[in-house]
């Protein structure tokens, strides 16, 4: 592989004190074919000192293992339900009839969504073959690493790792790749890797699934693990959360699986936690 690429990196956008605040959840069910909101509650308050309270302070094995015992609280999704619910999640913020593709960066049609040409089908970032997960409800369902992209797009990415270098990809101007590692466009690389991160905290071999692991390594074939761990840590620190990472979160909080990916709300937790 291609020794990765010195960048310039940019400020972290959210520091340990960065908190999300005063977040009620929906009172009642609606009738769509996601997952029911669940009752309303009072307001949380600062994530700091609720959501999150069990992890603060901790660093490395035990950071993981209280972040995993947070997000493992979560309402799972049929693999037809991720349909309606990335609609909901990935909104073009400037056009509420379309939804905003991974690795294009291009807006689409929600109506477009299926396995043909031109259409946008469901891409799994932890690729489901690392880990023979599949489709099953579990992690194959879990919209925090499920992203709406161009089918021929996501046929190139296929079930490669992540890695800096590669030729350009068609259709997808900014993406890389080559014959066993995929680079994304820089404004998604951190959102790339954070959704990685975060899968390796929610599975660790828990309810029948495999234990999901980063590593330095590509080409992992069907093993449960992917890399290169030191390529997504540097992509996450110069692609801190935006806006539209951020308000993906909370909408999968309040309105489909009651889960929060931790290294969005606190992207220093990465480098604390590997």
């Amino acid at each position: 592989m291609p020794v990765p690429r010195v960048r310039r990196w940019k400020p972290l956008a959210l520091t340990a004190a960065t908190v999300l605040v005063g977040i009620t959840v929906p009172a009642t069910a609606t009738a769509t074919p996601s997952p029911a909101p669940t009752p309303a509650t009072a307001a949380v308050g600062a994530y700091d000192d609720t959501y999150y309270k069990d992890a603060l302070g901790k660093t490395g094995p035990a950071l993981k293992s209280a972040l995993h015992t947070i997000v493992s609280k979560q309402t799972k999704l049929s693999y037809s339900q991720v349909w309606d619910a990335l609609k909901t999640t990935d909104q073009d913020p400037a056009n509420s009839s379309n939804v905003i593709l991974l690795y294009t960066g291009t807006s689409r049609s929600k109506s477009s969504s299926g396995g043909d040409q031109g259409d946008w089908n469901r891409e799994h970032v932890w690729a489901k073959s690392h880990g023979d997960f599949g489709t099953a409800t579990g992690p194959g369902t879990d919209i925090h690493h499920l992203r709406p992209e161009d089918v021929t797009v996501n046929s190139i990415r296929g079930n490669k790792d992540f890695d800096n270098g590669g030729g350009a990809v068609a259709g997808a101007p900014g993406n890389l790749t080559d014959g066993d590692s995929f680079e994304p466009r820089d404004a998604v690389k951190g959102d790339v890797a954070r959704m990685i991160l975060y899968m390796a905290v929610r599975y660790d071999g828990e309810d029948g699934f495999p234990d999901l692991e980063p590593n330095d390594r590509v080409d992992n074939g069907s093993a449960p693990a992917i890399g290169r761990l030191a390529v997504l840590k540097q992509w996450s620190a110069e692609d801190p959360p935006d806006a539209f990472e951020k308000n993906r979160n909370q909408v999968i909080f309040d309105r489909f699986q009651h889960n929060r990916n931790p290294f969005i709300d606190h992207p220093e937790w990465v480098e604390e936690a590997w």
